[in-house]
């Protein structure tokens, strides 16, 4: 089969065998027919034909006249409104080709796939989006996909998707990534690196913690620039009447009169970023507003972490001054942090977005307009399987 192999900013290192590289992509095409359980060879057509697109894709009828596309235009409209894909199955696909990589590092983000005009489609929510603007807004009425992608450390843009599920509008963002999470868990191998989650500011630290606090995996958020944190309060002197104290010395990223003595330090020089510093406050804990508790009167829980500041010397573009990069980082008992895979971690998260650009311009992600949400989950699922097949 054809691919689009100009399409990517960058390529990747060749495998060392073919024949190996050849078999795992069979592998994977045929587990993408097992998955298909409802007009399976339509779907994987209209999939072949999505790859074989000379340039981006514009229209699905479009894909329909490829080579690829052995039926008629009717059957790529009807694939999309009455085939079925078994997501659970794909999901475990996905997870099954991933690159070998120790550490394990995932990114998650949020994405808009814009239906501003369908009013009568169901399931629509309002989203930011940093283009297109409603009323003088980034807002957009549509549908929100919850990706998460495994990140490697080679200079490349490339990344391996494992997931991609669309909100409700009335879903709750960390919540919906926790349990996505929890069942990429369960589906990696047992025994193996412990995986680091990596987000960006729109996702609450403490509630990712506190939702991952039973398992075994580490989270990395980014903060913003205005945020206060506290130190655990000193010991109760005896006798003392009063509530006890449940916060302690403030740390305000803003003022660094409030910063105590670092925990750890860390100091590395880098060919892009020229001279980066790394200074780690462990045992820090925000005041929680979202709990469950919330609206019950009981106390709100102490969810601590290590907060990090990352200043680098220069940024690889150089068209501006870097800015001071604020960190939350918490993990399982018994894990190490480590400053130099944390700030390398956090900046590979950009290959995400990456990624998810290159779905919308080349594959033409969001170039169709379903009517119904199921449509849409259908497409992006071929979507996804198409980019993997391009990776293998």
């Amino acid at each position: 089969m054809a691919a689009v192999g100009s399409v990517h900013p960058s390529a990747l290192p060749a495998y060392p065998e073919q024949s190996v590289a050849l078999a795992r992509l069979q592998a994977f095409r045929a587990g993408l027919h097992a998955c298909c359980t409802r007009r399976a060879d339509a779907l994987v057509d209209l999939a072949d034909a999505l790859l074989s697109a000379q340039g981006p894709v514009t229209s699905l009828p479009q894909l329909s006249l490829e080579p690829a596309h052995r039926r008629g235009w009717g059957s790529t409209y009807a694939a999309l409104a009455r085939g079925r894909i078994d997501a659970e199955r794909l999901r475990d696909l996905l997870v099954g080709c991933l690159p070998a990589a120790d550490p394990l590092v995932f990114a998650v983000d949020v994405t808009a796939w814009p239906r501003c005009d369908a009013e009568c489609s169901p399931e629509r929510g309002l989203y930011y989006h940093p283009s297109r603007h409603s009323a003088g807004q980034p807002i957009v009425a549509g549908w929100a996909f919850q990706w998460i992608c495994q990140l490697g450390f080679a200079r490349d843009s490339w990344t391996a998707p494992v997931d991609a599920r669309r909100l409700h509008p009335l879903d709750d963002t960390d919540q919906t990534a926790a349990r996505q999470i929890q069942a990429l868990l369960g589906r990696l191998p047992a025994g193996g690196p412990v995986p680091w989650l990596v987000f960006d500011a729109g996702y609450d630290s403490a509630q990712l913690t506190l939702d991952l606090a039973e398992e075994r995996v580490a989270v990395l958020v980014r903060l913003r620039s205005d945020r206060c944190f506290y130190a655990d309060p000193p010991p109760r002197p005896p006798g003392a009447g009063g509530r006890p104290r449940r916060h302690g010395a403030r740390f305000a990223f803003a003022d660094p009169a409030t910063w105590p003595t670092p925990t750890a330090t860390h100091v590395a020089t880098d060919d892009q970023y020229g001279t980066v510093t790394v200074q780690a406050w462990a045992g820090l804990h925000p005041k929680q507003h979202r709990h469950p508790g919330h609206g019950s009167g009981g106390p709100r829980p102490i969810v601590r972490g290590t907060i990090l500041r990352v200043q680098v010397q220069r940024l690889p573009a150089r068209t501006r001054p870097p800015k001071v990069l604020w960190l939350w980082w918490a993990g399982p008992a018994g894990l190490q942090l480590d400053l130099e895979l944390a700030w390398r971690a956090y900046t590979r998260r950009f290959d995400l977005e990456h990624t998810v650009r290159f779905c919308k311009q080349t594959l033409g992600w969001t170039t169709p307009r379903p009517r119904h949400p199921a449509q849409a989950d259908r497409w992006t699922w071929l979507v996804l399987a198409g980019y993997t097949q391009l990776r293998l």
